[in-house]
């Protein structure tokens, strides 16, 4: 039988204090998250300081709605939908021809958190960049930003964040036979980006 996970991102008292309001646990449980909602982020938004703001306004969201969560699916589960929709969101503010591609709900506006302060993760590599090197990595950048974003959101979950496509499913509200026709046609258009590039 396995040892319980003692890190604080699967801690449920941790988790249980942070939804009874106690924001030091919410720090916490924030930086124990924050590195992948981050990655998550920035590989839909491809843009770092998007990126970031993004992230913020994720978080102030869980925050807020941190007392109606009640456990069923794993804390992670339940934040994935919040980044890509908060992502989602701001690609459809910042860029309104993009409105034909996006298959959410707008979240609404939030407010800056006046909470806690974050160290912010490297972008220099992702797990699947670092592999990369050089031109091989600006290519594959150039590729996933060429993207319509409702492809690259499944994408980044699935290659990026290794989520399974119940779990893609879940976050982007979606059927799992369309999760794995944009993942298919990602893939496919990824690949022929990459090929003309060479």
């Amino acid at each position: 039988m396995p040892a319980p996970d003692p890190s604080p991102a699967n801690d449920p008292a941790l988790l249980a204090r942070a939804r009874a309001g106690d924001q030091a646990a919410f720090g916490e449980l924030m930086r124990a998250h924050y590195e992948a909602v981050f990655r998550t982020v920035f590989g839909i938004l491809r843009n770092e300081h998007d990126a970031r703001d993004v992230s913020q306004e994720v978080w102030v969201k869980v925050w807020r709605e941190l007392p109606n969560f009640r456990g069923e699916a794993k804390f992670t589960t339940w934040v994935h939908p919040i980044a890509v929709r908060k992502s989602l969101d701001h690609l459809r503010k910042r860029r309104r021809w993009f409105d034909r591609f996006l298959p959410f709900a707008s979240a609404g506006e939030d407010t800056p958190p006046e909470a806690v302060v974050v160290a912010e993760p490297s972008t220099d590599a992702t797990a699947r960049d670092e592999a990369e090197g050089g031109e091989r990595r600006a290519q594959l950048h150039r590729a996933l930003e060429a993207l319509p974003p409702k492809h690259r959101a499944v994408l980044t979950l699935r290659e990026v964040q290794g989520l399974s496509y119940e779990e893609i499913a879940r976050a982007t509200e979606l059927p799992i036979g369309t999760v794995m026709s944009r993942l298919y046609h990602a893939r496919r258009m990824l690949a022929q980006k990459l090929k003309a590039s060479r």
